[in-house]
């Protein structure tokens, strides 16, 4: 109970409950649809999904900053790669709150002249390419540790890995003789859980953008599916910050 109490007191901890609160509703609503449920309840998980995403809006206010103060650790990171792909993001990031900051004023009527469907257009872009770079950083790490364990394997392939450590080597050599590149990603994966977690955060969260855009059109299940899956993620990764990719 203490640990649901200090996860709801984090901004982002309240952020993840109303997100997954919001792609709940928005797949339960679609399964409604499709079955023909009953339309009382249809409206109800609409207006549901409406106030939570407003709600998400009020909790996002002030994470321009956060953002913005992100982006000036990841620029100190040694590697390049990361550096360039984390610096983007959080300063992509940032012109995404400006563009939601606008959008959440808008629709209290403190900006009632604003084109809301360019801004919501502009936002979306930027968290758009904003996922790109860091799904172009969890490429980049798992193809750099795809390296490391093919030359370690490759260093030990002639003698049989005794020490328990090296069981995920013996994994690898097993499975190898068949398919060569997808054992090696899934041991590599196993052993990584940041990883694999954040990369799948980020592939999920691509369903919405990519649907809005116009680039890959999909339905408010496939949506709402993603959005719920992302959420439980980001609520894991917050709830055990061993597990958040750093």
């Amino acid at each position: 109970m203490e640990a649901f109490v200090l996860f709801t007191n984090q901004t982002q901890g309240r952020d993840r409950l109303f997100r997954a609160a919001q792609y709940a509703c928005m797949l339960l609503g679609h399964v409604l649809e499709h079955q023909a449920g009953p339309g009382a309840a249809r409206a109800a998980l609409r207006q549901l999904e409406a106030s939570m995403s407003s709600g998400r809006k009020l909790f996002r206010l002030g994470n321009m900053v956060h953002a913005m103060v992100a982006a000036r650790q990841t620029i100190q990171l040694p590697d390049l790669v990361p550096r360039i792909c984390l610096t983007a993001s959080n300063l992509i990031r940032a012109l995404y709150f400006i563009c939601d900051t606008v959008l959440w004023l808008k629709s209290v009527g403190l900006l009632p002249h604003i084109y809301k469907w360019k801004w919501r257009n502009w936002a979306t872009k930027c968290y758009y390419y904003s996922l790109l770079m860091n799904l172009t950083r969890d490429l980049y790490e798992i193809s750099w540790l795809l390296e490391q364990a093919a030359e370690k394997e490759k260093a030990k392939e002639n003698s049989f890995p005794s020490d328990t450590q090296d069981q995920d080597l013996i994994c690898l050599e097993t499975e190898r003789q068949s398919q060569p590149f997808l054992p090696l990603l899934y041991c590599t994966l196993k052993k990584h859980p940041p990883l694999l977690l954040d990369t799948t955060k980020n592939l999920c969260d691509l369903s919405s953008p990519l649907d809005r855009l116009g680039i890959y059109k999909t339905n408010p299940g496939i949506i709402g599916l993603c959005g719920l899956l992302s959420s439980l993620v980001g609520i894991l990764t917050i709830a055990k910050p061993h597990l958040k990719l750093k």
